[in-house]
């Protein structure tokens, strides 16, 4: 599929899963290759803080003790400062490693071909951009910071009416493809990190409706999903503390619903899940990225036109 192509709204959805369907199983096997060892670290991490939460909540409120979490506190500080270290740190990088995946597979693809790049090929692309990378996360940790001020102030707004709630995914559209646009323009290495939040905001705004809507409605496709996926074990689990609670047979240090085998799949295959889900909602937004790209630039109708004077 060529990337560098014009398209309107509907080409948005219709490419993004034609370049899935065709070239899916390259791109999930390397995604998964790359990210694997991370995401069953997160979801290690994930599921036992989970349990130390909702552990530690639920024995509050069956005991009537509201100063259970100042003793835990108390008697593991330390233990639980080394925790979210190490979570903050593993997430983080995690998160550098696979919000990148998409960009630099696509750049890949473009640069030599559809399935014409493995492992090595990936692997060098990320030593060759990691510099890039942190600079882009640090600075964009701070253009958030206003951002976040602007976005979550406009959230609450259009919170209270249940138009400004089908909204929200038209907000969310625009601030992950102003930064997955960004990132993907400062990877091609011909503009500086603010030049590029510049030039990607006016590549944006040539087609804005049509692209942050089209963001917008895979993030909304994509919540629906994760959350009907997610609501199934924890209304189980939720049941199963109420019933025990009322029964006063709960107790925190026994087995409990959130540690069965069928609750651990459950949150396994939604981790998943929401980590492809996740990458096909940026594929979505480097389809139109390079689709914008097209229309600023022309580089392949350039390119076909240099093609023709070649063969003549």
């Amino acid at each position: 599929m060529q990337l560098y192509k014009s398209r309107g709204f509907g080409e948005f959805f219709q490419d993004t899963f034609a370049f899935i369907k065709q070239n899916g199983s390259h791109f999930f096997k390397y995604f998964f290759i790359i990210n694997g060892i991370f995401i069953m670290i997160l979801m290690v991490l994930s599921h036992y803080f989970s349990k130390f939460y909702s552990d530690l909540l639920f024995s509050s409120i069956v005991t009537d003790n509201q100063s259970a979490f100042e003793n835990f506190m108390n008697e593991n500080f330390g233990i639980f400062i080394i925790l979210c270290f190490v979570f903050v740190v593993v997430g983080l990088l995690a998160s550098i490693i696979s919000y990148a995946f998409v960009p630099i597979y696509l750049k890949l693809y473009n640069e030599l071909g559809a399935r014409n790049f493995q492992t090595n090929e990936l692997i060098k692309a990320y030593k060759k951009h990691f510099g890039q990378l942190i600079i882009f996360v640090l600075c964009g940790i701070l253009i958030a910071i206003p951002i976040a001020i602007f976005v979550g102030l406009l959230a609450f707004v259009l919170a209270i009416t249940i138009i400004g709630l089908l909204a929200l995914p038209i907000v969310a559209g625009i601030v992950s493809l102003f930064y997955q646009g960004s990132l993907m323009e400062y990877l091609e290495r011909k503009r500086g990190l603010w030049e590029s939040f510049g030039y990607n905001w006016k590549l944006m705004s040539s087609k804005f409706w049509a692209s942050v809507g089209s963001v917008g409605l895979f993030f909304l496709i994509s919540y629906i999903i994760q959350y009907a996926i997610a609501l199934i074990p924890s209304l189980s689990y939720f049941m199963d503390v109420i019933t025990e609670s009322q029964s006063g047979t709960f107790n925190t240090f026994e087995p409990d619903p959130f540690s069965s085998t069928l609750t651990i799949a459950y949150f396994i295959i939604s981790f998943i899940i929401t980590s492809v889900l996740n990458a096909i909602v940026q594929m979505n937004q480097g389809i139109i990225f390079y689709s914008l790209k097209e229309d600023n630039e022309h580089i392949n109708t350039k390119s076909d036109i240099d093609l023709i004077g070649t063969s003549e």
